[in-house]
């Protein structure tokens, strides 16, 4: 079976948790006889096709970028091509120009969407986006949502709950780095025998703005990781509060990243809109057996860590609350490290990427056996 996934950004050239997602879905697929490409855009698409794991990347040019949405000359013709060449057509949503793209190129193929996030931040060109997203909502055979909360809560999979399945997303712990006793030493002499971890790109709806405002008074450690838009801004914030017990440690190798996961003493995740659909490195977190503390925002998140189970779940955008939320566990680490028992639990029992694979393989045959009979 070839599947065609297609989203506007993709690895090596850009690190987010939606190509994560797409990176597992294709190697995991591997296993089930399944061939998997990627067609996406690049700022600097040379060379034009490239190798990622085990599955093919096209690349189209990236001519503009207007409001998180980029735009490409050059994509229609690649997506008429290789749709060609596929048996499922796998879109991963939202990108309005893919929806444009969909019925410009007159796909007929078997086609899946997979619903990574509402559209939360645009809501003057929602309106405008509105027709257009649901005649190409309703036109796809198949939606999948990762987690039952978000399925619950979206307003708009409401209108199309009889073709969406809940797929969790998965990871392979096998594919992650295991770093040297070198590597942990340098971390641990850095940053102590015990701190909090962030990992994650700075955007708006990250949350870090209530996390530092949550550590203000503690001098509890706490180690963001990663870069962003939001990254000089949020270094202000920290240097204005006097937060010497914040550290910055920029974006890092994938080895040092795992260093850090092995190491912290929990996951904090102060992530308070619903554009965090599931929480990728929070997944990772419960994957190394860290308890977590995140926000109640009717998404993913709440998915993976569950209240008073595998961590901590306290109102959005509420800093006191975080903060109480850090200092329980800090105050009380037998408490923590039961809790990142029953995380890991959690992850083995529904998150792995061998059992995404399986489902997700199990939709795509379904969907052509019921094109088939159609």
């Amino acid at each position: 079976m070839r599947v065609l996934h297609f989203f506007k950004t993709y690895l090596p050239e850009t690190v987010g948790g939606i190509e994560q997602v797409i990176y597992q879905i294709c190697q995991s697929g591997i296993a089930h006889g399944i061939e998997s490409q990627v067609l996406t855009l690049s700022k600097d698409p040379e060379p034009s096709e490239l190798m990622v794991a085990d599955h093919r990347v096209h690349r189209a040019r990236l001519d503009l970028q207007l409001a998180s949405t980029g735009f490409s000359y050059s994509v229609l013709g690649r997506l008429k091509a290789l749709a060609a060449q596929a048996d499922v057509i796998n879109y991963h949503f939202p990108w309005p120009f893919m929806d444009v793209l969909h019925f410009a190129a007159r796909i007929d193929k078997p086609t899946v969407v997979t619903y990574h996030s509402d559209i939360v931040r645009q809501k003057h060109l929602l309106k405008l986006y509105r027709p257009l997203m649901n005649r190409f909502l309703g036109s796809v055979d198949r939606i999948v949502a990762a987690s039952p909360n978000y399925l619950e809560t979206s307003e708009v999979l409401a209108h199309y709950r009889d073709k969406t399945s809940v797929i969790p997303y998965g990871l392979d712990k096998a594919t992650y780095p295991v770093p040297d006793t070198a590597r942990l030493d340098h971390w641990r002499q850095r940053f102590g025998p015990r701190f909090f971890l962030f990992v994650g790109v700075m955007r708006y709806y990250k949350g870090l703005h209530i996390l530092l405002e949550a550590a203000r008074g503690t001098g509890y450690p706490v180690v963001i990781v990663g870069a962003g838009p939001l990254e000089q801004e949020l270094r202000a914030q920290a240097s204005s509060l006097g937060l010497g017990h914040i550290h910055f440690a920029g974006r890092l190798a994938d080895e040092d990243k795992v260093a850090l996961l092995q190491l912290c003493s929990a996951i904090v995740f102060p992530s308070h809109l619903r554009s965090e659909a599931f929480g990728i490195s929070l997944l990772e977190g419960a994957m190394y057996g860290k308890p977590m503390i995140s926000s109640e925002i009717g998404t993913g998140t709440s998915y993976i860590n569950i209240h008073g189970e595998t961590g901590l779940v306290v109102p959005p955008g509420n800093p006191e609350a975080f903060r109480e939320a850090m200092r329980t566990l800090w105050d009380d680490p037998d408490l923590a490290m039961q809790m990142g028992v029953r995380a890991e639990q959690r992850y083995w029992q529904l998150f792995t990427a061998e059992r995404m694979g399986q489902q997700t393989a199990a939709l795509y045959r379904e969907l052509l056996a019921s094109r088939r009979k159609a």
